[in-house]
């Protein structure tokens, strides 16, 4: 994984690597995982609600993966973090985890704002 400034929560180098460094393509990626990374969020809700570990573990394993395809590795690495956990007998950090990785996918889209805004 590469480093990345605490101020820019996707690593634009390794985006780069799949878009060739066009803004345009970079901010449809972007903005189709920020759509896609709201939903997941949402799903972990109703699993948290319904301590479904399985689909908890799927759903996290997909943040997971397309977190670090677009190279926002900090969300990747909150998604691993969440990943072991059980829904059912770890409900309390489970719902810490989902509003921690709600306020990394939010930093995710402001610095998509702020970043690619014409």
């Amino acid at each position: 994984m590469s480093v990345i400034s605490p101020m820019r929560p996707v690593d634009l180098v390794h985006l780069a690597r799949y878009t060739g460094g066009d803004r345009t393509i970079d901010t449809e990626v972007l903005t189709l995982f920020t759509g896609q990374a709201e939903q997941l969020i949402a799903r972990l809700r109703i699993q948290l609600d319904r301590a479904d570990a399985q689909g908890w573990h799927e759903t996290t394993h997909a943040l997971k993966g397309a977190a670090g395809c677009i190279g926002a590795f900090a969300l990747a690495d909150a998604a691993a973090a969440a990943e072991v956990l059980d829904p059912a007998s770890q409900g309390e950090e489970a719902g810490r985890a989902v509003d921690g990785l709600r306020s990394l996918i939010t930093r995710v889209k402001l610095f998509l704002h702020s970043h690619f805004k014409n």
